[in-house]
């Protein structure tokens, strides 16, 4: 049962691809003759041309953080498997990789400006200051949910450990996380100033990384720290890999880590097919469990989050991938193709949960079913008496989504803040990477271990809700230009619905359950915030579109 499912997931990805994705891109008309932003623009820092092969590892780890593995975990054990298989089934082909392929090719258009200067561009300064602004609180909420779970990651398992030499498995995988950022610093280095060919660099590295979850549980006590301290220590990494050059850090973290995210769907497969294994939950549990969240409409949609579409990707796509797009043609398997790979993450993610019993997943947290299953899985390769070293190899792929995502949400964050100020070059990097860690770093000392599942329901509702906006962006200079829209108008009016009513339930409920000026009460400002910030979008959009109702655009660049 299980095998059939995965083979009918994986055809229907790959006809997603080779038919309405094609589709998609054909309506964009892309043309290889035309100069990108990587070429026109190249500074060796943020706009540097970059092969698709190396490209697509680097978006892909970017945009697969904890969203797709940790969203589908969390929705299974709530609504049961089957909704969550079709909404990422449906949502990734017609929703997600369409909004990630038409942000990525929208942006090269437009000199590789972001969502938000685009925005600007087509509905005017106050509607680009409010998507900006938009961003940059969905930003923040990315930034505390992720950076609170992968501390949670690092210390797992520790309070049960009896003296200092037995086996620690946060601390194994806090180990082997650690190193692969250092060693991502030294391919960086080496790809800058040796640039041997990209295929000797890939048989040093890549077995070197793999190395790291083996030397995690050799030396697991080493990085024993409490809760707090590793979220500050993310938090420090996250402003340093904001400042400097993307080929120092960025470019060579996501190349390995697409290794990584690369062997652990290969894994995941052999799992699937060769495991043998049963499906144990549940196909539907409820409509409604009860709690704030509790509801499948509409907190189905925004708890999966990423696995099926998040305005996030948008935002790597406009904010670092666009600047580094060789040729516009590239723009389709990089930005549909990476969304589509991301929703067979999600689809392994479920995989791990589908084969436990609801009892064995009581209390356990979406990182630590996803390790054990990949580790488990890993164990069909290696043998069971490896199972440390499999587990460790599983949670340091789920700590590395996470880490990819964090330093791109930090850098994208200064952007915006340097966008608004005005103040470009290093002076202004520095204040708008400031400005972007301050919340996180408060709310990092007054909240408490594991709140991160306070913040995912907002993480995912603006998550899905930035999408929808930026899709509304998308067709407004779609509908100027004389294109087909429906394709892009319709995905956007589900996901904006879905995600309003979402953010509306939330303000409500956290209002209802705060308690003077605490997490609950900022979630509750928050929510009603981004509210109001997305019916301005709306209106404005729509009163811009009547205007310029008889005016044409042209789909090639902004001055056009």
């Amino acid at each position: 049962m299980l095998a059939l499912i995965a083979v009918v997931f994986l055809t229907w990805l790959v006809l997603g691809y080779f038919t309405y994705g094609r589709w998609v891109a054909k309506q964009f008309e892309l043309d290889d003759s035309r100069e990108t932003p990587a070429n026109k623009l190249e500074d060796g820092e943020d706009y540097v041309p970059t092969r698709p092969f190396y490209l697509f590892g680097q978006h892909f780890s970017a945009i697969s953080a904890a969203g797709p593995i940790a969203g589908p975990i969390l929705a299974c054990m709530y609504f049961g498997w089957l909704p969550c298989l079709l909404w990422i089934a449906f949502g990734v082909v017609l929703i997600g990789a369409v909004h990630d392929f038409s942000s990525l090719a929208s942006s090269v258009r437009h000199e590789a400006k972001s969502i938000a200067e685009i925005a600007r561009e087509k509905l005017g300064t106050g509607a680009g200051r409010a998507m900006m602004a938009f961003i940059w609180i969905a930003l923040i909420y990315v930034i505390v949910a992720f950076t609170d779970i992968t501390a949670g990651t690092f210390v797992s398992g520790a309070d049960n450990l009896k003296d200092a030499k037995e086996f620690n498995p946060g601390g194994a995988v806090a180990f082997a996380s650690i190193t692969y950022l250092g060693l991502s610093i030294i391919l960086g280095l080496v790809e800058r100033y040796i640039k041997p060919p990209l295929w000797l660099s890939t048989i040093i590295f890549v077995p070197l990384v793999f190395s790291l979850s083996w030397l995690g549980t050799e030396f697991s006590n080493l990085f024993v720290l409490s809760h707090l301290s590793w979220s500050v220590i993310i938090l420090i990494y996250c402003v340093v890999a904001s400042l400097v050059p993307v080929w120092f850090l960025l470019q060579p973290r996501g190349y390995l880590g697409g290794f990584v995210l690369y062997t652990a769907l290969a894994v995941g497969v052999i799992g699937i097919f060769f495991g043998n294994y049963e499906i144990q939950q549940p196909y539907f549990n409820t409509w409604d469990f009860g709690t704030m969240t509790g509801t499948l409409f509409p907190f189905l949609f925004v708890t999966i989050a990423c696995g099926a579409c998040s305005g996030f990707h948008g935002l790597v796509c406009s904010g670092t991938t666009s600047k580094q797009i060789d040729k516009e043609s590239h723009t389709h398997p990089v930005g549909y193709g990476a969304m589509l790979a991301e929703g067979f993450v999600a689809f392994i993610a479920l995989v791990t949960i589908m084969i436990v019993s609801s009892e064995a997943v009581k209390g356990v947290s979406p990182g630590t079913i996803y390790g054990n299953g990949i580790g488990n899985f890993l164990t069909i390769i290696i043998g069971e008496q490896y199972l440390p070293f499999a587990i460790t190899f599983g949670a340091m792929a789920f700590s590395t989504f996470v880490f990819d995502t964090l330093d791109v949400c930090m850098r994208l964050g200064r952007y915006i803040v340097q966008e608004l100020i005005g103040i470009p070059g290093k002076s202004g990097a520095i204040i708008g990477t400031a400005a972007t860690v301050a919340l996180p770093v408060i709310i990092a000392f007054s909240a408490t271990k594991g709140s991160w599942l306070d913040f995912w329901a907002l993480f995912g509702a603006s998550n899905q809700l930035l999408a929808a906006l930026t899709l509304l962006s998308i067709t407004a200079w779609l509908y100027q230009a004389r294109k087909r829209i429906a394709f892009t108008l319709i995905p956007m009016l589900f996901v904006l619905v879905v995600t309003l009513w979402a953010l509306g339930a939330l303000t409500i409920g956290n209002f209802q359950q705060a308690n003077g000026f605490d997490i609950k009460f900022i979630n509750g400002i928050a929510s009603l915030t981004l509210i109001a910030l997305a019916i301005y979008l709306v209106v404005v959009a729509l009163i811009k579109l009547k205007i310029n109702k008889s005016g044409k655009d042209e789909l090639v660049t902004v001055e056009g």
